[in-house]
């Protein structure tokens, strides 16, 4: 049930109706009208826009316009009072049968309360966290995973169907260094002394229980690859590192091909289990890998170029490099200005390889041919540049029907009453995800995580966070909760006729201006879902929360000094 929804249908009815009779051209149909609560309480309960945007469309005035809506919204059911104000918005204030009729409504959808048909069925890509799996999640990494999930969860209540992706970024020379960090603690297991970890591998003793995994799976066999001639590939050798300009060259043996295959598969098992630390699971993971061995960027390229809009030519040098570290080269470029970027984007390198954005458009051509209607892109806060070549990218791939939503996740600066928080010895040099689930729990790490729009840094203090008053978010959520299931405890306990007239309740008892405040709160929330979920903003359900708490808790507080507005009347089971 939609209260809100209910009265722009009202609203859509009168115009259709002044359609008919001629008192409106057809083309008003379809406008942005608004139906929400005004931003001054007095004002009323609903407050619409209409008067205004029909005004702007037939180029009357606004004001005179509203005067012959208000007769017409006379007619409304439970309506107490329509008044107009300032230049032309209509104010609604209903009677308390109306807020009244959502408590059954509540009670008999549960946790479908709220759902929506808004997104029809529309098909959304929402990729979230694809941290290279190179180790375990760090702080930084969560504030994306819980925004994307929130996200995807929101999108699927309000009526969209959801894929929540993981892109795995398993191909390039990081996970080679991966390799080579885990084979170096494979010879830890195998009793040799490796000394210090030379500069440049991963250094996070989360790798050593990988090394004992390859023990234990290969035994010593792997070592044999240092006496066949393969030992570039794989070995490490502290003076060579410290006099090559190439300390770590590509592998190509098969050991090595054998090392990072299984360590990768040791690091994606790792970050899973982190994410299910934070009640995260994806639908699909996608190896870039795999685009790579099924010819995704060559084919990508094609449709690009069979579209007109690739070409080889020169890029201007980058804004504020040296020109001594700029060379003009003839590239293979991507013509993304035609779809809005700041500049062409180059796609192939002088000597032949491709670029990593190559890969970028071979994986959103990968989401297109799989149906997406449109795509949500969370990348980090130095991805920045990424938004425009990807909405480019897309826009162009898709000849402009998928559309591409690029989202910029925001630092998170790390507190411990007021100082910063000690990076972590088993992740070498961040703190992880683990480390935080630990400190403060799952759900108040999700919870704090949205108490701040995605694009803003955050400041998130380890034990201000678990402080139990009403200046901490969470606590004043969780608190609401806990006083709500103690209510219905002590119910069971003393009143169980009352929990059996629960699912049929006589509403017009709740009459007080504080229930009412309540209800009035807790209609908003299918209102708050559509706006949240088109918007891409799953802070405000955050935000909403505590707006809800405070409405709850302002009742029980008003029933400390009214008995007959406690939640349990003794003796008035209907109450």
């Amino acid at each position: 049930m939609n209260l809100f929804q209910q009265v722009r249908t009202h609203i859509d009815n009168v115009i259709a109706a002044m359609i008919t009779s001629g008192e409106l051209s057809d083309d008003v149909r379809d406008l942005p009208i608004t139906v929400e609560p005004p931003r001054d309480a007095s004002h009323g309960d609903m407050s619409t826009n209409v008067a205004m945007v029909l005004a702007g469309k037939t180029k009357s005035n606004p004001r005179a316009l509203a005067e012959k809506l208000v007769e017409q919204f006379k007619t409304f059911a439970h309506l107490s009072e329509v008044t107009i104000a300032g230049p032309g918005f209509i104010n609604f204030r209903f009677q308390p049968e109306f807020w009244q009729q959502i408590v059954p409504a509540i009670l008999s959808l549960g946790e479908h309360y709220g759902d929506s048909d808004m997104g029809a069925g529309h098909k959304v890509n929402v990729e979230y966290v694809s941290a290279n799996p190179t180790g375990p999640l760090h702080i930084g990494h969560a504030r994306g995973a819980v925004y994307g999930d929130a996200l995807a969860l929101l999108l699927k209540k309000s009526g969209h169907r959801v894929t929540k992706e993981y892109y795995v970024n398993d191909a390039g020379s990081q996970v080679d260094t991966l390799a080579r960090s885990a084979f170096l603690r494979y010879r830890q297991a195998c009793g040799e002394e490796i000394g210090e970890i030379p500069q440049g591998l991963y250094p996070g003793d989360y790798l050593i229980p990988t090394g004992h995994a390859l023990k234990e799976k290969y035994g010593d066999s792997l070592l044999s690859a240092l006496s066949r001639g393969d030992a570039d590939a794989i070995s490490i050798d502290q003076d060579e590192i410290a006099s090559s300009d190439m300390a770590y060259p590509p592998g190509n043996s098969e050991t090595f091909a054998v090392v990072k295959r299984f360590t990768i598969d040791a690091m994606l098992d790792l970050i899973r289990g982190d994410l299910q630390k934070l009640g995260i699971a994806h639908d699909v993971f996608t190896s870039e890998q795999s685009l790579h061995d099924a010819g995704a960027i060559p084919k990508a390229i094609e449709a690009l170029t069979a579209k007109g809009v690739m070409y080889r030519g020169v890029l201007e040098a980058p804004k504020g490099k040296a020109p001594d570290d700029w060379e003009e080269r003839e590239q293979l470029l991507f013509r993304s200005t035609d779809f809005g970027d700041d500049c062409d984007r180059a796609i192939q390198k002088p000597d032949g390889s491709y670029t990593y954005f190559a890969a970028d458009l071979a994986y959103a051509q990968h989401k297109i041919d799989r149906g997406f209607d449109s795509l949500v892109y969370m990348l980090g806060a130095d991805h920045g540049g990424y938004k425009k070549r990807m909405e480019a990218a897309v826009g162009a791939l898709s000849d402009k029907k998928v559309h591409a939503d690029i989202k910029l996740c925001q630092l998170v600066h790390l507190f411990q009453n007021g100082e910063p928080f000690k990076m972590s010895k088993r992740a070498g040099n961040f703190v992880t995800v683990d480390d935080v689930v630990e400190a403060v729990g799952k759900d108040i790490l999700r919870f704090i995580m949205l108490t701040r729009k995605n694009d803003m840094v955050m400041e998130f203090d380890l034990a201000k966070v678990k402080e139990q008053s009403k200046e901490n978010p969470v606590f004043y959520v969780q608190y609401a909760h806990a006083r709500a299931h103690s209510v219905q405890r002590i119910a069971s306990e003393q009143m169980p006729q009352a929990l059996e007239r629960s699912q049929s309740p006589d509403v017009s008892l709740l009459n007080s201006d504080a229930e009412l405040a309540l209800m009035r709160v807790m209609a908003e929330f299918p209102r708050l879902i559509e706006a949240a979920a088109s918007a891409h903003e799953p802070h405000r359900v955050a935000f909403y929360l505590q707006e809800l708490a405070a409405a709850f808790h302002g009742l029980w507080n008003v029933g400390n000094g009214h008995e007959s507005l406690r939640f349990l009347v003794q003796g008035n089971p209907q109450l």
